[in-house]
């Protein structure tokens, strides 16, 4: 376990003060988003004048985490080992501060079923869905699927990014599409298609940001439109209503609060045609990339990127000043205290 002086109650680290140590690239499918969210994330707290280093991070690299003068890691990795709580689990083992979410937190939030329970179970509205059972019959299958509605969207439950989601027509296609995700990615959900607009929320601390509509030039946000292309429009007070703004927001923060986040997340919704606001999932390392949603809606409200950056350092320091709770099971006063450098 590391020793470090306390910072002092109300104080903030000064950025010149702050070794971060930035987590990216990694093992995922998404690894290639990661490697763009770091150096981004990098860059940005270059500028606020923190000491940065970067690390492509995976099970069998770890040596950076024995590096001592290291204050703080930021978490830029994405999908499995980066957001499903593995890389957490470590640092927390070896009483490290880092950014976003703990194990627990990570791990329910990573698996789009385990959260949808919570969610539900919380109050807010979701689409319909049912677990795909392979060893089930096909014709009960096509039976449950038809009791979802008339279209269908089929999900892996631990993938990011779009990866692996599919839009299917009719219960055989949802049945013939879901064989096929569950054995490129395993366990997979069927969900009601709702038709709608589709909108995030950004989260940064105990803050709602500004409520961000999608509108993809295909009509879907997929992986295309999220990274490479430059025709999907991001359009913000798109949403006249105030009672509606305020239950998405709300939403927002009972799904980040049902699963113990903690941090900066983002959560996805559909405004469906019937009006109603049906929240999708949690995403508990957003994107931190020139495409990425979280700083569009940080930037909203005159946060800079690396004000942003720096906040999400700042949020990981803060857990310093709460040793009296218990968070994900573990004893947040089991972490280490910040150095101060002469």
């Amino acid at each position: 376990m590391r020793s470090h002086p306390s910072p002092s109650p109300g104080s903030s680290s000064s950025p010149d003060q702050l070794k971060v140590a930035v987590l990216m690239g990694g093992i995922s499918r998404e690894r290639e988003v990661s490697i763009q969210s770091g150096k981004c994330v990098a860059d940005a707290l270059k500028k606020a004048g923190a000491n940065v280093i970067t690390s492509d991070i995976r099970p069998d690299a770890l040596d950076i985490l024995d590096d001592e003068t290291i204050d703080v890691f930021f978490i830029a990795l994405h999908g499995t080992f980066g957001e499903d709580g593995q890389i957490q689990k470590i640092l927390e083992s070896k009483g490290l501060i880092y950014t976003g979410s703990g194990p627990l937190a990570s791990r329910l939030a990573f698996d789009k079923w385990e959260s949808k329970k919570r969610f539900t179970a919380a109050g807010v509205t979701m689409p319909d869905s049912i677990l795909f059972e392979p060893d089930k019959k096909t014709a009960a299958v096509e039976e449950q699927i038809r009791q979802l509605g008339s279209k269908y969207i089929v999900k892996p439950l631990r993938e990011g990014s779009t990866i692996g989601i599919s839009i299917a027509n009719d219960p055989k296609q949802a049945v013939a599409a879901a064989k096929k995700c569950a054995a490129q990615f395993g366990d997979c959900m069927i969900e009601e298609f709702i038709k709608g607009t589709e909108i995030t929320v950004g989260i940064l601390g105990k803050l709602s940001l500004p409520i961000l509509e999608i509108r993809p030039p295909t009509g879907f946000y997929d992986y295309h439109a999220k990274y490479i292309g430059d025709k999907t429009e991001y359009l913000f007070d798109s949403l006249n209503d105030r009672a509606l703004v305020d239950k998405v927001q709300e939403s927002a923060i009972t799904c980040f609060n049902s699963l113990g986040c903690r941090g900066a997340a983002r959560v996805d919704f559909i405004i469906g045609d019937d009006g109603k606001p049906y929240a999708l999932e949690i995403n508990t390392i957003p994107g931190m990339t020139s495409h990425s949603l979280l700083p569009k809606a940080a930037a909203k409200i005159g946060i800079s990127m690396s004000r942003l950056c720096l906040k999400i350092v700042e949020l990981a320091l803060a857990d310093l000043k709460k040793a009296h709770k218990t968070d994900d099971r573990t004893r947040l006063s089991a972490r280490p205290r910040l150095r101060r450098r002469k």
